[in-house]
């Protein structure tokens, strides 16, 4: 089982940067694949981008490809997202999420952080 907590969001001007850390707890975090997700108001929730438990293959969705970097320090369990770049259309509550290895579904996920992006 793992535990999972984000942090890092808050406000920032169009064109600047956060970057959003998710801290798990569980002695296996390094064996789990995780991503982040985000889901806007009035929308659903979508995949932003995704790493293996080796952190060399990662996976992101066209809309921020280029601007976001997912990346994990297993020592620290802990995956990170930075986000450059960053637009409007970004905003949104930021979740992050680990994926099962028992099913390969994201059964486990945090509790969310605010990203809000103003014009």
């Amino acid at each position: 089982q793992v535990q999972l907590v984000e942090s890092g969001g808050g406000l920032v001007q169009a064109g600047g940067s956060l970057r959003l850390s998710c801290a798990a707890s569980g002695r296996t975090f390094s064996t789990y694949p995780m991503g982040w997700f985000r889901q806007a108001p009035g929308k659903e929730r979508e995949f932003v981008a995704a790493i293996r438990w080796s952190g060399g293959t990662t996976s992101y969705a066209d809309s921020v490809k280029g601007r976001f970097t997912i990346s994990r320090d297993n020592a620290k369990n802990t995956v990170y997202l930075q986000m450059n770049s960053l637009k409007p259309e970004d905003t949104a509550v930021y979740y992050c999420a680990a994926k099962n290895p028992a099913n390969w579904q994201y059964d486990y996920w945090g509790q969310g952080t605010q990203v809000t992006v103003s014009s």
